[in-house]
């Protein structure tokens, strides 16, 4: 099968509610039936982010698979790297179901998941068992149980965990869906968790780079001192953004559930704050755009407010395999019409 007739079939799953029709999906990519991505990559769209070479700037956020259960087979859809988790110290069942819901009409999804996950052990095993070298970058994205977490404590030792393995590492403070998660986010919080990381780096034989996505619901006045917080702890860049808690005008039946709504009605508010966080880090971190990324034109829109690298999740739940293809080759469109020969020359153009 291709990813073009992967991505035509889809539309079956949509009789299925939205977390079983997740399930199979990927239990189909795990499979490899959605097959692999074919097409030619522009030299333009060759990219290197906090030292790392990448065959392409487009990701997919985390979230999708949670527990690094289709990595390969994800990569090889044309994605020049695959974020997987979130993972937590001890596998946990998340929040009760339903908990993940199409806007069909306002091309959105709203979850509650809660960081569902099978927990670290399983997670690293798998890492361990993938073939290398892998089709594109591998980022792991970290989390806290909701229950008897430590967050100096559980960041750290997840970190410590996944280093060997991974080729960078997100900390996720800002998912709406654990309880005092996005607390983490205040200055002191995260400058002590930051600190506590960089304890167990200095012991480790592997550093891979270190990321924080964040919310995008931060007041303004709380994005300086998340960026002077990393830059004075190692960090390399930062995720912009994470699911929103607000409720802009939406259509779908399910706008009141409780939860992160993500996809098109994110694409605005969190392209404003990488474009607010790009003025304030001043090329000091390497920042990655994601947030209702759908078509080349928002993927380029995210670079040109700022971003080095973009992610999807909602966008690519929607589209299907045919996604990264279709973005990679009018991102390469876009950068030739205006001139650019790198993704780097088109950077914070609009910021």
């Amino acid at each position: 099968m291709t990813p073009a007739i992967a991505s035509a079939l889809m539309p079956l799953m949509r009789g299925l509610d939205a977390e079983t029709a997740h399930g199979l999906a990927l239990k189909a990519l795990a499979a490899g039936l959605a097959g692999r991505d074919t097409g030619r990559e522009d030299p333009a769209l060759a990219t290197e982010a906090f030292g790392l070479r990448l065959r392409n700037p487009i990701g997919l956020a985390a979230g999708f698979d949670k527990d690094a259960v289709a990595v390969v087979p994800l990569m090889r859809l044309g994605f020049g790297f695959v974020e997987a988790g979130t993972v937590t110290p001890r596998p946990q069942p998340g929040n009760p179901r339903p908990r993940l819901f199409r806007l069909t009409e306002d091309a959105a999804v709203i979850n509650r998941m809660g960081f569902n996950n099978g927990g670290l052990d399983g997670y690293v095993a798998r890492l361990r068992a993938l073939p290398r070298p892998l089709p594109a970058v591998f980022g792991a994205n970290i989390g806290i149980n909701k229950e008897g977490a430590d967050p100096e404590r559980d960041y750290p030792a997840l970190y410590a965990a996944v280093a060997p393995f991974a080729d960078y590492v997100t900390v996720n403070v800002s998912s709406p869906n654990t309880p005092g998660l996005r607390d983490l986010q205040g200055e002191e919080r995260l400058a002590a968790i930051l600190d506590a990381i960089a304890v167990t780096r200095a012991g480790l034989p592997r550093t891979p780079p270190l990321l924080v996505k964040i919310a995008p619901d931060l007041a303004d006045d709380a994005l300086g001192p998340i960026v002077q917080a990393c830059l004075t702890r190692g960090v390399a860049g930062l995720i912009i953004s994470n699911t929103t808690i607000a409720r802009p005008p939406l259509r779908s039946a399910h706008a009141t559930e409780a939860g992160g709504l993500s996809g098109a009605p994110l694409f605005a508010p969190s392209t404003e704050v990488l474009r607010k966080v790009y003025r304030i880090a001043r090329g000091r971190l390497t920042l990655v755009g994601v947030g209702g990324i759908a078509t080349p034109e928002q993927a380029y829109a995210k670079i040109r407010a700022g971003a080095s690298l973009v992610q999807m999740y909602t966008g690519f739940a929607y589209a299907g395999p045919v996604l990264p293809r279709r973005i990679a080759d009018g991102l390469a469109a876009l950068l030739r019409r205006d001139g650019f020969t790198s993704v780097a020359d088109a950077v914070g153009k609009d910021a």
